[in-house]
């Protein structure tokens, strides 16, 4: 088989406004096990949604976008869902930025040879297919978008802003871009782990080729400016789909202002989809239960689903949207926040 043969139909991405959750959440309330989990977790969300006081945080860890799920981020952000965005590099450059650039993610098979996918330059994920000679392109957009900007570190949050006005510029490929819409609404996105991605191969080229005139990414920049949001914030909402890095790093800013010496409340809700097992001590899993213990999770509001996020995440938005809770709440733009 060629190229051609197997990258043929693409995945396409789940749109949580053609169909309403809100009938499967209300029966799933009444039932066990990780439906009423889920059903709970709704409830928390949409307690999120309706304190005006609280900013909401989206942590995204694991290959999602390539899944399908980014437009429903994308809603999110339009829809003043979401106020900040904490992600594993993947996800925002791989899947959305990569998209957006005009390439796509092709429904396959985990029943293949691996070794014909990789003579082919085709990576798999699971059950999708890429383009590397596409991700190689990705690759060298970000080295582009480095070269342009002067000498110096930067926050993650920055360099993806950059991205979002590079695509601005030269036009969004795909019907929706994360990046895009966040840069247009003033979301902030940090990925703590920037360079394990696609980015990481762009800016090691740009690094490479400019040597001591470059682009650096400052990860405690990154830290800090999540620490600013906490600090202004009165209250905070956590959303997060899977664990690593994201989940941590949003957690832990709670602890930095107790470290700086101000007095500010633990994380007052917190829900988690995940399939990670708590029992081998890996963050992924670990409960929130665990993370009150910490100083990071407030106990009144916290739901851990054990699901997976394919099925579990666009249930949840879709209750949310359809409540309407949403649409009390004004976009808070804390881009403009963290502005040099």
């Amino acid at each position: 088989m060629t190229k051609n043969d197997i990258l043929k139909i693409p995945v396409e991405h789940i749109d949580i406004k053609v169909f309403d959750a809100r009938a499967i959440m209300d029966a799933y309330a009444k039932t066990a096990f990780q439906a009423r989990n889920l059903a709970t977790a709704a409830d928390i969300y949409n307690r999120m949604l309706s304190d005006h006081d609280c900013t909401i945080i989206l942590t995204l860890a694991g290959s999602l976008f390539s899944a399908g799920l980014k437009h429903i981020v994308v809603e999110m952000i339009e829809n003043n869902m979401v106020d900040v965005i904490v992600s594993t590099g993947a996800i925002i450059v791989d899947q959305d930025f990569f998209e957006a650039l005009g390439f796509k993610h092709y429904r396959g098979s985990p029943f293949v040879n691996d070794m014909e996918l990789s003579e082919l330059a085709i990576d798999r994920i699971y059950d999708t297919f890429i383009d590397e000679d596409q991700l190689r392109i990705c690759d060298m957009t970000i080295a582009k978008i480095a070269d342009t900007l002067p000498p110096g570190p930067y926050s993650s949050r920055e360099f993806i802003d950059a991205m979002g006005v590079y695509l601005e510029t030269e036009g969004s490929k795909s019907q929706m871009s994360v990046v895009l819409s966040a840069h247009r609404k003033g979301v902030p996105v940090f990925v703590p782990a920037f360079s394990d991605s696609s980015a990481g191969f762009g800016l090691v080229y740009h690094q490479w080729h400019r040597k001591n005139e470059h682009v650096s990414i400052d990860s405690v920049r990154d830290f800090r400016e999540l620490t600013e949001i906490k600090l202004v914030a009165k209250e905070t909402g956590i959303v997060m789909l899977g664990g690593g890095v994201p989940k941590n790093f949003t957690q832990d800013v709670v602890v930095a202002t107790d470290i700086l010496g101000e007095q500010k409340p633990v994380h007052k809700y917190a829900i988690q989809l995940t399939v990670a097992d708590e029992r081998d001590g890996g963050l992924s899993g670990s409960t929130l239960k665990e993370a009150c213990s910490w100083g990071k999770v407030d106990l009144k509001y916290e739901q851990m689903v054990f699901g997976e996020a394919t099925i579990t995440f666009p249930l949840l938005i879709s209750d949310a949207y359809h409540r309407g809770a949403w649409k009390g709440r004004n976009s808070a733009n804390l881009s403009r926040l963290l502005k040099r």
